[in-house]
C-alpha cells in the first residue's frame, strides 16, 4: 500500500498550489482529482485570462473584502501570502498581465498559462527532495483513518482532542480508498472546492469528509451569481436583455447592510453583471435591492432644470443620463411621465427621479450554483486553525479554498484566498515533518 506524506484531494488552484508549495519543501506529495484536467475553474475565469489576485487587497484589513461567519478567520493567512507574493512568483515565470478594473488582474494571454505555472512548480519538487504525484481522473470512494492517539475523545473520525503520537511508516494515518487503490499518508489536506459549477465537476465531497470527522458545517448557498425576478414582475423589462450601466446596488438594514457601486446587467430573467453578482453574496431571500441607478447625479435637479429651458419628452430627457432604453421603459407605467417635460408638474419629476435613485426590487431566486461562481458557506473556520489550516479536533485533516466558509468579493480575491490558504497549510505541513503535528 502506497505511503505518502501528504495525500491531497482535489486539483484545483489551492490543491495545486498547496502540493508545489509542500513538495517543494521536500514533502512526497500525492494529488488526487476525479477531473480529466486540473483547475477547470480557474482555466474558464476571467473569460479565459484568470482574474488571478487582487492588488488593492489590504493586507492589514483582508476580511473587509470577504465574507464568513468568522469574519476575521482569513487575516493569518492573507497577510502571510499576499497578492504581491503571489504577482512575485507570476511574474518570476515570466507571465504577463494587465489591470483590468479596481485593481483586478488578469493573464495578458491565457488562463492556461497560469496553470502551466502551477505544474511547473509541482514538477520543481523534484529538485528540491520533494515529489509530487498526480492520480487524474480518479475517484475518491471514501477516506479511513487510522489513528494512535492520546488525549481526549477516541481516535475515531471527529473524537474529542487527539494528537498522534508519532509519523512516518506505521503512524497514525489516512487510508484514502480510490478507484486505483488505496494509499495512505500521514496528512489529509481536502481542497476539492465548492458546490460551484457542477459542470465542470464540482461535488460535495469535501463538506462530506468534513461531516465525516465531525467539522460543523456553516450552511451553502449560490455566491457571486446572477439573481431572478418572477417573470410576471419582470416582463416590462425582459426586453432590456444585453443592457448595462452602472449602478449602485445594497442589500440589508443597519449593520448588516452591504453596498457595490458596479454595473449592472438586465438579462431575459433577471440582473447580472458585477454589481448583481457581488450582491448575491449578501441577499437574503426575500430581501429587498435598493439600486440607484444613477449614482452621483442628482436627477430632481436636472429634470427640474430641463423644465424651464425644454420642450423635450421626459424621456428624451432622460438618456442624457441613463441609456435610452432603459429611460423609454421607466416612463410607461405613469401618463405623467410621458410627455414633454415642460407640461410636467414638479411633483412628477420629483417622483422620476426617486423611482430612479431608489428602485426598490425583490428577486425571487438566483440562477443557482450552475452559474454561481462560488459557494457561501463551507467547513466552519472555528474549526480549523487560522495559522495551519488544520482541524482542531483531527490530528493531520486540513481544509483550504473554497470548500472553507471564506468567500471573497468579486475581482480575484476568491484566488487569493486559494493561493493563501494553501500556502498557510502547506507551510504548516512542511514544519511538521510529514503533517502530523497536533492542531494548534
Amino acid at each position: 500500500m502506497p505511503f505518502f506524506d501528504v495525500i491531497i484531494l482535489g486539483a484545483g488552484a489551492a490543491g495545486l498550489f498547496c502540493a508545489a508549495r509542500a513538495g517543494q519543501r521536500g514533502l512526497r506529495v500525492l494529488l488526487i482529482d476525479h477531473a480529466e484536467r486540473v483547475a477547470e475553474k480557474l482555466r474558464i475565469s476571467g473569460g479565459g485570462r484568470a482574474n488571478f489576485t487582487n492588488r488593492d487587497l489590504d493586507p492589514a484589513a483582508p476580511q473587509k473584502y470577504f465574507l464568513s461567519a468568522n469574519a476575521h478567520f482569513c487575516r493569518s493567512a492573507l497577510a502571510r501570502f499576499t497578492p504581491q507574493d503571489f504577482i512575485a512568483l507570476v511574474q518570476r515565470h515570466g507571465i504577463g498581465f494587465h489591470e483590468k478594473h479596481k485593481g483586478q488582474l488578469f493573464c495578458d494571454r491565457s488562463a492556461k498559462d497560469l496553470i502551466a505555472l502551477l505544474l511547473a512548480e509541482c514538477d520543481a519538487a523534484q529538485a528540491h527532495g520533494g515529489q509530487v504525484q498526480r492520480w487524474q481522473p480518479c475517484a475518491v470512494e471514501r477516506v479511513e483513518w487510522i489513528g494512535e492517539t492520546v488525549g481526549e475523545g477516541a481516535a475515531a473520525a471527529g473524537g474529542g482532542h487527539a494528537r498522534t503520537r508519532r509519523t512516518g511508516e506505521g503512524a497514525p494515518c489516512y487510508a484514502v480508498h480510490t478507484a486505483r487503490g488505496v494509499v495512505r499518508a500521514g496528512a489529509l489536506v481536502v481542497a476539492t472546492g465548492g458546490l460551484s459549477i457542477p459542470a465542470i465537476g464540482a461535488s460535495g465531497l469535501g463538506l462530506e469528509i468534513a461531516r465525516q470527522f465531525g467539522l460543523p458545517i456553516v450552511p451553502t448557498r449560490p455566491g457571486l451569481v446572477p439573481l431572478t425576478l418572477e417573470a410576471q414582475a419582470w416582463r416590462a423589462f425582459a426586453p432590456l436583455a444585453g443592457l448595462s450601466l452602472p449602478v449602485r446596488v445594497a442589500t440589508g438594514e443597519g449593520k448588516q447592510r452591504m453596498a457595490f457601486e458596479e454595473d449592472l446587467l438586465f438579462t431575459h430573467r433577471g440582473l447580472s453583471g458585477p454589481a448583481a453578482l457581488q450582491i448575491s453574496s449578501y441577499w437574503q431571500p426575500g430581501a429587498a435591492l435598493n439600486i440607484d441607478l444613477a449614482p452621483g447625479q442628482d436627477l430632481e435637479a436636472a429634470l427640474l432644470a430641463a423644465k424651464a429651458s425644454s420642450r423635450r419628452l421626459i424621456a428624451n430627457e432622460l438618456a442624457q443620463w441613463l441609456p435610452a432604453r432603459l429611460a423609454d421603459v421607466w416612463v410607461q407605467p405613469h401618463a405623467a411621465w410621458q410627455r414633454p417635460v415642460h407640461e410636467a408638474s414638479d411633483k412628477a419629476l420629483r417622483q422620476l427621479a426617486q423611482s430612479l435613485h431608489a428602485w426598490r426590487i425583490t428577486p425571487s431566486g438566483t440562477e443557482g450554483y450552475r452559474k454561481a461562481e462560488v459557494t457561501v458557506g463551507g467547513v466552519d473556520t472555528r474549526a480549523l486553525s487560522s495559522r495551519t489550516m488544520q482541524a482542531r479536533n483531527q490530528p493531520g485533516l486540513y481544509f483550504i479554498g473554497e470548500v472553507v466558509d471564506v468567500t471573497g468579493w468579486l475581482g480575484g480575491y476568491n484566488f487569493q484566498w486559494a493561493w493563501a490558504s494553501a500556502a498557510a497549510c502547506a507551510d504548516a505541513l512542511a514544519q511538521s515533518g510529514q503533517g502530523g503535528a497536533a492542531p494548534e
